[in-house]
């Protein structure tokens, strides 16, 4: 080994490229496997309702424990809480291709999404702890990129595999790669980042917020049934509570003064979810539009789809950089102000409309997704002490993650 290798240039970009080969590994895992329903509904014998469990349940999972996960990774370790999920993550893809039937596979889904909340819980904080403020946009660049990347090559790989190989393949083809982290992380990245140990962990907090936040989650996705819409109060009420409870507590999950003082950060967190509420439905929306209002096959429509995400990971990775140099809430407002001129492009589709101008209006949907994200995300990943930053990665997580789910609903 030479000593270059040894230099702390080396040890950053060894761990920037291990986070992101998880960036690109978890959204496959999570968007992939739609592609793959109809196989395991027919191997299963699965009706829908059930069906939509498979990917659902990874899903919320995800979502409910990156904020718990983010903090005891302040407290524990972010190095070794990411190393955990990472194996958690793997041990799961095996066990699911091995799956004998639906509920297995459900339950094991439940499992690889907190596997997958250790990751993203502590991905983006590990990256600010190794990189200096000077670098810092850039490697969240690189990093936004390879989530974006992830689910642009989800639907055309996921299908070439469970057509050639089978669902399963899925999951195993994963492995090698998680495993390869896994060596990497062990053997080449010898710092650990706690700046929080000595905290106490709040379990009281953590079990209120779990349940109030999943039934919230779960409400939403049921969206309009008079029984979701209860749960929806329920989880809300529940969440109110959480928020008075962690303002009184020593040592809170999730701390809520965060916002208070803090303009960056409360002001970033916010733009997130506005964001993905007003635009995640897009791509749902325009699939339906594009298959029956325009008659295109699957193949031809997802072909068109894959603009959006190929365009958002080029603009990440160059508006990460930007940011560096820039001031990050001039690069994101610019990214908002265009999604809002492909937003108004998108009130004038109808029946006969071309596909050229369709496309227009993903590529400049994109332009927008990329040109907002790596600077956001730099921005509330700049506005907190060390102490906190794998809060901070998990809360913007979950920005992301409840606005995507206000949107569908």
């Amino acid at each position: 080994m030479t000593e270059n290798s040894e230099s702390p240039e080396y040890r950053k970009n060894t761990l920037l490229l291990v986070i992101i080969l998880t960036s690109v590994i978890h959204p496959f895992l999570g968007a992939a496997v739609n592609i793959a329903l109809p196989d395991i509904s027919s191997e299963f014998s699965m009706n829908a309702v059930t069906l939509s469990w498979v990917p659902m349940s990874f899903l919320l999972s995800s979502a409910v424990f990156l904020v718990p996960l983010g903090k005891l990774s302040d407290i524990a370790g972010r190095k070794k809480i990411f190393l955990i999920g990472n194996t958690v993550v793997l041990l799961t893809s095996l066990l699911c291709a091995l799956s004998v039937s639906g509920v297995m596979l459900i339950t094991i889904r439940v499992i690889q999404g907190v596997g997958s909340a250790m990751i993203f819980g502590t991905g983006t904080a590990i990256i600010t702890s190794a990189f200096p403020p000077s670098e810092r946009g850039k490697a969240i660049g690189y990093n936004v990129s390879a989530v974006y990347f992830g689910l642009s090559v989800a639907p055309l790989i996921g299908g070439l595999l469970t057509q050639a190989f089978g669902w399963r393949s899925l999951f195993l083809v994963t492995i090698p790669f998680m495993l390869f982290t896994i060596l990497v992380t062990v053997y080449s990245i010898r710092t650990e980042w706690a700046e929080a140990k000595g905290d106490k962990f709040d379990y009281m907090g953590t079990l209120v917020y779990l349940v109030s936040f999943s039934v919230f989650m779960f409400g939403f996705s049921k969206l309009p049934e008079k029984s979701a819409a209860m749960m929806v109060l329920f989880g809300l009420a529940g969440l109110v509570f959480f928020v008075r409870y962690e303002l009184n507590t020593r040592y809170p999950v999730f701390n809520i003064r965060l916002f208070i003082g803090n303009p960056a950060f409360t002001y970033s967190n916010l733009a997130a979810l506005i964001n993905y509420a007003a635009t995640f439905a897009i791509t749902f929306l325009l699939s339906l539009y594009l298959q029956y209002i325009k008659g295109f096959p699957p193949r031809e429509a997802g072909l068109l789809l894959a603009l959006q995400p190929v365009v958002m990971t080029v603009f990440a990775s160059f508006s990460g950089r930007l940011s560096d140099k820039f001031d990050s809430r001039i690069l994101s407002s610019l990214g908002m102000s265009i999604l809002v001129i492909g937003l108004i492009m998108l009130t004038f589709l109808g029946q006969d409309t071309g596909s050229v101008f369709i496309a227009a209006i993903l590529v400049i949907l994109g332009m927008g997704f990329g040109l907002f994200s790596s600077p956001n995300t730099n921005a509330v990943m700049g506005s907190v002490d060390k102490k906190y930053l794998g809060i901070a990665s998990a809360t913007v997580g979950t920005m992301r993650v409840t606005g995507q789910m206000i949107s569908m609903g």
